[in-house]
């Protein structure tokens, strides 16, 4: 089967890090779909994630619903409903600072919902499964030609806080959450991209937050405030900042391949990470700590 003959137009997307093809497709009815075309090795991964992405709908959480899943001429293919909206990242910030505060509550009750689908009973411990993450991290970044200011405070707080991994729980994870895969759509809150779901601790999922925290700090606090109902757990700041800081020094060996552009930003965010964290102390970061009263 040719999914050139199962559409009326295929519009090429562009824009995004993964290496599948993406259309805006139109059926012959006129309705416009997201398709997402994989090699078809990945052929499993994408029968998984259609699943999934099932079991996240019935949960009723606004997001790109799933439709259709094949094998085709070109690949897997994954078929999804076209999302008409505004880009979050970009307008989220124009809004007023208690409409940022309520989609970040938004956000943070969906991934609740979310994290309610298990992980497999065959997964591994995940104190070692990211215990090599951590490892390889540092690797690649001793390895990597540019480093950033404070570097030494990010290493020495994961070699000593390797232990709050111990006994953490494991769930659905959509992979990529923040600001940068969610739209807006009437007004309201819509989750995009699970290209990247995976299982593991669903603290980690809160790994990303730095690029909602640098977008809007009202989205990022309501986001922590909507997941936890406003009852924050303090072994939750003190994981965050170990997974953010994991997740710090792999940006770099991962920004060098994409240019200087993306070293600067990666540069950039550094620095204002370690600003939130007064030296990577594993405390509240400011942007929540000294801000979030005013959305009440």
């Amino acid at each position: 089967m040719k999914l050139q003959e199962m559409f009326q137009t295929l519009e090429p997307i562009s824009f995004g890090w993964s290496h599948d093809q993406k259309f805006r497709a139109i059926a012959e009815d006129g309705t416009p779909y997201f398709l997402r075309i994989s090699d078809v090795q990945r052929a499993a991964n994408r029968k998984q994630l259609f699943s999934l992405l099932k079991k996240v709908q019935s949960m009723g959480i606004s997001m790109c619903e799933p439709i259709d899943y094949g094998v085709c001429d070109e690949g897997c293919y994954l078929l999804q409903s076209w999302i008409d909206g505004d880009d979050a990242e970009a307008s989220i910030p124009n809004l007023s600072e208690e409409e940022q505060y309520r989609l970040g509550r938004t956000a943070g009750e969906f991934l609740s919902r979310l994290h309610q689908i298990p992980a497999p009973d065959s997964l591994e411990r995940w104190d070692l499964r990211y215990g090599r993450k951590i490892d390889r991290n540092l690797s690649w970044y001793e390895s990597c030609p540019v480093h950033f200011a404070g570097d030494a405070a990010v290493i020495t707080y994961l070699a000593k806080n390797r232990k709050l991994l111990e006994n953490r729980p494991q769930c659905f994870q959509h992979g990529d959450y923040h600001i940068g895969n969610f739209m807006i759509r009437q007004g309201q809150l819509v989750v995009i991209d699970f290209d990247r779901y995976d299982f593991g601790d669903p603290w980690e999922e809160f790994n990303r937050i730095s690029w909602c925290a640098e977008a809007s700090p009202q989205f990022a606090s309501g986001m922590v405030d909507g997941y936890f109902d406003g009852a924050v757990p303090d072994a939750f700041w003190r994981l965050l900042a170990l997974y953010v800081g994991c997740n710090l020094l792999a940006s770099f060996p991962w920004a060098i391949p994409y240019g200087k552009g993306e070293v600067q930003t990666m540069q950039r965010q550094a620095k204002e990470v370690l600003s939130w964290y007064h030296g990577f102390d594993g405390g509240v970061p400011a942007w929540y700590q000294t801000r979030k009263k005013r959305w009440w």
